[in-house]
């Protein structure tokens, strides 16, 4: 299992270099709703350097409702994740294709970002959060999530 997240990891990275070369590049119009169990958290801040933490020792929740909706050639919404993303009219990165989706947002003042990718065949999630960029005491908030499609209720 470990070695599955850090395969995740190594391949976000990937797309994460990818995407800075061409930062939007929706192949694929999508309406996806999903529900995510939260598998793990990664902190690295003041008091942690990198220490994981699984779900029972957080206060950490699963996603009920997480949404994605893609049109081509740049659009792109993304909901249920964070209030910063839901609200952020701009996304500085937005990779959507048949494997992947991969977004990133900057606050104005360039000291906070999130970004996250999901694998649509495996169902995986990664989200980051970086508080504080310009200072040498940057925060890293890094989720895993193990998502699946809602249904939709008749």
């Amino acid at each position: 299992m470990i070695k599955k997240f850090f395969l995740v990891v190594l391949l976000s990275l990937f797309f994460f270099k990818l995407s800075f070369a061409k930062n939007i590049n929706i192949q694929e119009n999508i309406n996806l709703s999903l529900k995510c169990k939260l598998e793990k958290k990664i902190i690295k801040n003041l008091e942690y350097n990198y220490k994981t933490f699984l779900p029972e020792e957080l206060k950490d929740k699963d996603l009920d409702k997480f949404q994605i909706k893609a049109i081509k050639p740049e659009t792109l919404f993304i909901d249920g994740l964070s209030l910063f993303l839901s609200k952020s009219k701009k996304l500085n990165v937005k990779i959507v294709n048949k494997d992947v989706v991969l977004f990133k947002a900057i606050d104005a003042e360039k000291n906070y970002s999130e970004s996250a990718i999901v694998t649509r065949k495996s169902g995986e999630l990664i989200h980051e959060i970086t508080k504080n960029i310009k200072s040498e005491n940057s925060e890293k908030y890094i989720f895993f999530y193990s998502c699946k499609k809602r249904e939709k209720k008749v």
